[in-house]
């Protein structure tokens, strides 16, 4: 490894081309490896754009649910999550027994995953969904009852925009987005009343209740940058402020929490993808059967959407 950290991006670059590879980075991830990165985005998206490349070689800088989802888009190319320990904990929070269970209980109810959750999971539903689409998924399911793993609060924001459906939720949740609380809502709006907040849907109902704009990431980031205003507040991990702040140098970001940093997407470092490229570290590989069910939720939604 260089031992000059500062020479990394160069090196890594140099890796990339050698070895026919795309770096693909989340928008929680650290500043140096969002610069790095070929393309930036959430994580669906970033499936999606892996699946249509022409690289043989994919270095995902996420979280393994994320490079799972490459995977399953992508079969015939090597996935490399170069941090083998970032996982989720809202994605651990649900297993794929406590799917077949629900579904036992509830035969009628169709059964929603979120992008969130393990292969092993996406194999038991029968379509997932993003925080993007989610309500727009709901929606266009004949199903009446709807089963929906594993975050309780986008069940709840989706459960107020498609009240004709009957949600099952279960109990997960965003350990990063659960912990705003209402009353950092209420110091942060006092001390910039001219501030629009922008959350996610991940955060606490009465979280979002107090929102001008709620919204995915990508979604978080598209309105401050196409709004007329010039401060917000960011009601999502603080990865985004990088880009936030990048693209619209002229306006104001606060992060509306201290708490709103998820250590998982902090784990990857230039490091971490000069190691995965140079020992092809950390392979994902998703069971057949597994891949081939869970492609199916995910090419289900891509009907959809």
């Amino acid at each position: 490894m260089p031992r000059d950290t500062e020479a990394l991006p160069e090196k890594i670059r140099a890796l990339k081309k050698e070895k026919n590879a795309l770096i693909v980075a989340h928008n929680y991830q650290i500043d140096a490896v969002q610069e790095i990165a070929d393309v930036v985005g959430d994580s669906f998206a970033l499936s999606k754009y892996c699946a249509t490349a022409s690289q043989d070689i994919i270095v995902f800088c996420g979280v393994h649910f994320m490079a799972e989802s490459a995977k399953i888009l992508s079969p015939r190319k090597t996935v490399l999550l170069p941090e083998r320990t970032a996982g989720c904990p809202m994605a651990d929070m649900v297993t794929a027994a406590d799917v077949q269970e629900l579904k036992r209980r509830h035969p009628r109810a169709a059964v929603v995953c979120y992008i969130n959750t393990s292969a092993a999971v996406k194999a038991e539903c029968d379509i997932c969904c993003t925080s993007s689409n989610a309500v727009k998924v709901i929606q266009s399911l004949k199903e009446e009852e709807i089963i929906f793993v594993p975050d309780k609060n986008l069940g709840s924001y989706i459960a107020a925009q498609v009240p004709e459906k009957k949600m099952i939720i279960w109990e997960g949740f965003c350990v990063t987005h659960h912990r705003v609380t209402v009353e950092e809502v209420i110091r942060v709006r006092e001390a910039h009343p001219d501030a629009l907040v922008l959350v996610h849907p991940e955060c606490r109902p009465e979280v979002v209740a107090l929102a001008d704009f709620v919204g995915s990431t990508k979604q978080i980031i598209d309105f401050a940058t196409a709004s007329a205003e010039k401060k917000f507040i960011i009601g999502t991990e603080m990865g985004v402020l990088y880009r936030l702040k990048k693209d619209n140098p002229e306006k104001t970001f606060y992060l509306l929490s201290p708490g709103l940093i998820c250590p998982n997407m902090k784990k990857t470092t230039l490091k971490s993808v000069y190691n995965a490229l140079t020992q092809m570290q950390y392979p994902i590989e998703v069971a057949e059967e597994i891949l081939i069910k869970a492609r199916s939720a995910l090419e289900r939604m891509l009907q959809v959407t």
